[in-house]
């Protein structure tokens, strides 16, 4: 596919035909995503590949505590897990929160769930000491991941990134055995589509860019 194409079609993909996605496949996509750029090009990413039932099954256990209260929030009107403004929601109404199957079944229908981890000892966390929550490690993980999905969909795949189980990262590491000094960054599951989208709807260029400084003139050509 052409690149743009890519870039313009590659959707959050949840529903899955069941199709097999094989290891070779699976490993021409890992190859072309370890391309992507890190910081001090320390490749810090490390991915560990989930097929087995029972690992999937545990893993939507885990999704389950962050999916309800991304759910209460939602229902409240408020911005699920933001970092700024903090939830008024009790314990006990987050935890009666029903979480629908569609958050968690994409875990168990797709091919292959990928499971996304960054080494912290590798990424330069310059955000670390600001009075927020830092955001800056990301991006030596994330270019990596959204790799994975445009070569997903440059062969015909789809997938989307799921952070709903990152809530449990020590539960998330005692089960896969990830060491301590690792991140767990994004779960995403993978498969073929069941409808692979052609067209997807984005803000345009002059609602998300400007000019100069914050309060400049919208960008525009």
């Amino acid at each position: 596919m052409e690149l743009y194409d890519v870039m313009r079609t590659t959707a959050a993909v949840r529903d899955f035909t069941g199709d097999p996605l094989s290891d070779e496949v699976l490993h021409t996509i890992l190859d072309n995503a370890r391309f992507a750029p890190s910081g001090g090009n320390r490749q810090g990413t490390e991915i560990v590949v989930v097929r087995e039932r029972a690992t999937r099954e545990a893993l939507v256990e885990l999704t389950l505590p962050g999916a309800r209260r991304y759910m209460a929030q939602r229902q409240a009107g408020e911005g699920p897990w933001n970092s700024v403004e903090p939830t008024s929601l009790t314990a006990a109404e987050i935890a009666s929160t029903d979480v629908p199957d569609s958050m968690t079944a994409p875990l168990l229908n797709a091919s292959v769930v990928p499971v996304v981890c960054v080494d912290l000892r590798l990424v330069a966390s310059l955000d670390r000491e600001l009075d927020r929550i830092g955001v800056i490690s990301g991006a030596s993980v994330y270019p990596p991941v959204w790799n994975i999905l445009l070569a997903a969909r440059n062969e015909g795949f789809g997938g989307t990134i799921t952070t709903m189980a990152v809530a449990e990262e020590p539960r998330i590491k005692r089960l896969l055995g990830i060491p301590e000094a690792y991140a767990v960054a994004c779960v995403v599951p993978l498969g073929k589509p069941v409808k692979q989208v052609t067209r997807l709807t984005r803000v345009a260029v002059s609602e998300l860019a400007r000019r100069e400084r914050w309060d400049g003139e919208r960008f525009g050509v």
